[in-house]
């Protein structure tokens, strides 16, 4: 344990799987929590069977959202099983969960059973719908919620059908609300020593999503229209093609256009036209525009265009596939990348915790887990069990 760590000290018992809820622990594991993450003893989290494998039982999937975690097997299934899940979480400070409607009642896992042994349990629900609506029961996946939400009505390009977000936006940003509601309810537990039982659901987190988008539509009553890589009310502000790449141009102000036309375009005479004057003027004209500024910057070197824009004091950068930002040079001066190993010796790289104090980044303590590879630690230092315990647990099925 790293004493100096925010969240030293806490013990968070992760009965959730696939994305939100993982996501919620691993921000928690993070920031110095020891966090338990209980999976079933043959399949484990349904994500390591997903894309990528990394070792025998991981995948690229799993990896990305259970850093920082030990991993224990359970059949909560059987009474066994759920039996030494409560006295877990009757030890921990913070659980989470995701499990169908019902479901952790039907086990004696719920808030109600284990707050009434622990009053200052910290205790995490995460639905797809209004947990006391008519919809509490039904299953949420994000690509179903995306659309449900308007996520997917936003997204792209005019004129092109609905299209999904390139990862599951709505499962993390509910995962990244998980986390800051579970840190408050901490916080006020400080205060009056009561535990919580904080409830966040996917449908909730999509309309968030929706911001401004969603504001507007309100106000004007219709759906906003699509501008894709555009923005609605600032232009030329995108992405654009250069004559060997894309990279992206925000000319903020009226000041900025008049250098973008200067110094980066050598067109002036386009800053000075009434209808491009500002821009208000811009974005009513932009059909016009956009095809002049088109056209000169897809004659020019991307690292030129690059270089005058900086110059010119406006805001610019490359557009790089996935594999090319990961390994750029600014990820890795960074430490936004880290190669470490599982126990099993398979090399796996992990994305590093984004969150920094006192300039230093909050470490990779540990690996994603092999599945129940700290079964009979964990058991051992919480529920006093020794080496003959755990394995005739093993042998009956239970971890």
């Amino acid at each position: 344990m790293n004493a100096s760590l925010p969240l030293s000290g806490l013990r968070v018992l992760d009965l959730s799987r696939v994305l939100a809820g993982p996501l919620a622990a691993q921000v928690l594991g993070d920031l110095g929590a020891d966090v338990v993450k209980v999976e079933h003893p043959a399949r484990g989290d349904d994500t390591r069977d997903w894309g990528v494998r990394t070792g025998a039982r991981n995948s690229a999937y799993f990896n990305s959202m259970n850093r920082n975690k030990r991993s224990i097997t359970l059949d909560l299934q059987q009474p066994e099983g759920q039996r030494i899940a409560r006295e877990l979480a009757l030890q921990s400070d913070v659980v989470i969960q995701n499990f169908k409607f019902g479901g952790t009642a039907k086990m004696g896992l719920d808030y109600d059973t284990l707050a009434a042994a622990h009053p200052g349990l910290v205790y995490c629900s995460i639905t797809g719908y209004d947990p006391t609506g008519p919809e509490a029961a039904r299953p949420g996946y994000d690509l179903v919620v995306q659309g449900e939400t308007g996520l997917m009505g936003l997204n792209g390009e005019e004129g092109q059908a609905p299209l999904k977000f390139g990862v599951a936006m709505v499962d993390l940003f509910t995962g990244m609300s998980a986390g800051q509601a579970i840190l408050a309810a901490l916080w006020a537990r400080e205060r009056n020593g009561q535990g919580r039982h904080v409830q966040l659901c996917l449908h909730d987190c999509g309309i968030m999503l929706s911001v401004y988008y969603g504001m507007e539509a309100l106000i004007q009553q219709a759906d906003p229209p699509k501008y894709g890589n555009a923005h609605p009310s600032i232009v030329p502000y995108g992405v654009f093609d250069a004559a060997d790449g894309p990279l992206v141009v925000t000319v903020g102000n009226n000041a900025q256009f008049q250098r973008f036309c200067r110094d980066v375009i050598q067109r002036p005479e386009l800053a000075e036209d009434e209808r491009y004057a500002t821009n208000a003027a811009r974005s009513i004209h932009r059909h016009e525009l956009l095809p002049l500024i088109k056209a000169e910057l897809a004659r020019r070197p991307r690292h030129d265009l690059l270089e005058a824009l900086a110059q010119a004091g406006i805001p610019c950068g490359e557009v790089l596939g996935v594999m090319e930002a990961l390994t750029s040079p600014r990820t890795q001066a960074a430490g936004g990348v880290l190669q470490t190993q599982l126990t099993d010796g398979t090399p796996v790289p992990v994305q590093a915790p984004p969150y920094r104090f006192e300039g230093a980044r909050m470490p990779v303590r540990l690996p994603p887990p092999m599945l129940g590879e700290h079964t009979a630690a964990v058991l051992h230092e919480r529920l006093g069990l020794d080496a003959a315990g755990v394995d005739a647990l093993r042998a009956a099925g239970v971890v």
